[in-house]
C-alpha cells in the first residue's frame, strides 16, 4: 500500500478542523455504528462491551476486517461496536481529535460517541451491557479520539486502548496536529494534568493500554510513549500514587514466530491492580499488529494487538464485574 499524504487528507477538510465549519449536531441514530454480539449470547447475560474506533480512510467495516476483532468477541463474550465516522464531518473518514470543539465534554464528536454507548447500552432487547464494563480502543486517529473519550467522558469508560494513536490534548489545530505526529506533544505530566481538568466531576482514574510499532513513520513512537506517560500522570493524581513511566513493575520481551520482536512493560499500583500496560512491537510500521492480512494498515505478522487489548480490558472486568460471562446457548423456547 502506497504511504499516506496525512497532511494532504487534513488539509482537504482544513475548514472543519480549523473550527470554521460549525460541529455536527447528529444524534447517534444518524450515525452509523457496527455492533457485533455472539450468535449464542443469552440477552439477559451481562457482558461488557468494547468500542473501537477506526482511523482516517477506514470504515466501521474495514476497522472490524482487520482487526478481527469479531472473532475475539465470539470466543470470550462480549459485545464489540465500531462506530463509524461520517464523511460530511471529515472528508477522509478521521475522527477530529485534533480540533478544540471537539475534545470536551459538552459537544462535538465526544458527545456524540457518549450518545451512541448509552444507545447501546439501553438496547437490553438484544443484550445487556454491564455499564461498569465499557471500554475504548481505537487506531490511529481513532486510538487519539478515543484518549480524548475517555478523558472527557471517564463515566462511561471503564479502560483505554490506544493504537498507534496520540495523547489527548496534543493538538488544538492542524499545524499541531502535522507537529505532534512528527515530534510529540509536549510534557506528558502536564497533559496528564489536562485530561484530570477535562474530566471534571467525573474524575477517576482510567487504566490504559499503549500498542505501538518502532518504524512508525506517520505517527511516531514517541507518541506512545507520551499516551502512555499522560495517563500514568493522570492515574496518579488521581488515585494518589505515583507511577514512572521509567520503571514499570514488569517488563519482558519476545518474538512472533515468523514475525515481530516485541517488549511489554506493566504498571501496577500499591494493591497490585493493573494500571497501565505498554506494547512497544519492533518494525511495526503504521499498522494493527497481528491484523488480517490484505486489510488497511494491518499487519499479520503479530502480536495480536486484539488478544492484547481484550486480555488488558479482561483484567479490569474482573475488578468492577466480577468474571466475564461466556456466551451462554439459548433454550429452544427464547428467542432474541
Amino acid at each position: 500500500m502506497p504511504p499516506i499524504a496525512w497532511q494532504d487528507l487534513y488539509a482537504s477538510n482544513r475548514a472543519a478542523i480549523a473550527g470554521r465549519a460549525r460541529p455536527s449536531r447528529r444524534s447517534e441514530a444518524e450515525r452509523r455504528c457496527v455492533v457485533h454480539a455472539p450468535a449464542n449470547l443469552h440477552p439477559a447475560t451481562p457482558v461488557p462491551l468494547v468500542v473501537v474506533l477506526h482511523g482516517c480512510t477506514q470504515d466501521a467495516a474495514s476497522i472490524a476486517a482487520g482487526t478481527r476483532m469479531d472473532e475475539v468477541a465470539d470466543r470470550a463474550g462480549f459485545v464489540v461496536a465500531y462506530p463509524e465516522q461520517t464523511r460530511s464531518a471529515n472528508a477522509q473518514g478521521c475522527w477530529n481529535w485534533f480540533a478544540s470543539e471537539h475534545q470536551a465534554r459538552a459537544g462535538g464528536e465526544p458527545a456524540q460517541l457518549a450518545q451512541v454507548l448509552r444507545a447501546i447500552t439501553a438496547d437490553t432487547a438484544r443484550w445487556t451491557i454491564d455499564p461498569r464494563r465499557v471500554f475504548v480502543a481505537g487506531m490511529s486517529a481513532g486510538g487519539a479520539m478515543a484518549a480524548v473519550l475517555a478523558a472527557t467522558h471517564p463515566d462511561l469508560v471503564a479502560g483505554l486502548a490506544v493504537h498507534s494513536g496520540l495523547a489527548f490534548g496534543a493538538a488544538s489545530s492542524p499545524a499541531r496536529a502535522f507537529s505532534a505526529m512528527a515530534g510529540g506533544a509536549g510534557d506528558p505530566a502536564r497533559l496528564g494534568e489536562r485530561v484530570v481538568q477535562a474530566m471534571g466531576r467525573h474524575a477517576r482514574p482510567v487504566p490504559t493500554l499503549v500498542i505501538h510499532g518502532s518504524a512508525d513513520r506517520l505517527v511516531s513512537p514517541v507518541n506512545g510513549d507520551q499516551v502512555s506517560a499522560q495517563w500514568l500522570a493522570a492515574n496518579g493524581l488521581l488515585s494518589g500514587g505515583g507511577h514512572d513511566p521509567e520503571r514499570p513493575t514488569a517488563r519482558v520481551t519476545g518474538r512472533v514466530r515468523n514475525g515481530h520482536a516485541y517488549e511489554r512493560s506493566r504498571w501496577h499500583d500499591g494493591e497490585g491492580l493493573l494500571v497501565g500496560e505498554s506494547l512497544r512491537v519492533e518494525g511495526l510500521g503504521h499498522a494493527w499488529s497481528g491484523g488480517r492480512a490484505g486489510q488497511s494498515h494491518s499487519d499479520p505478522r503479530g502480536p495480536s494487538a486484539s488478544e492484547t487489548i481484550w486480555a488488558f480490558f479482561a483484567q479490569l472486568a474482573q475488578r468492577t464485574g466480577g468474571p466475564t460471562a461466556r456466551p451462554r446457548v439459548l433454550s429452544s423456547g427464547s428467542s432474541r
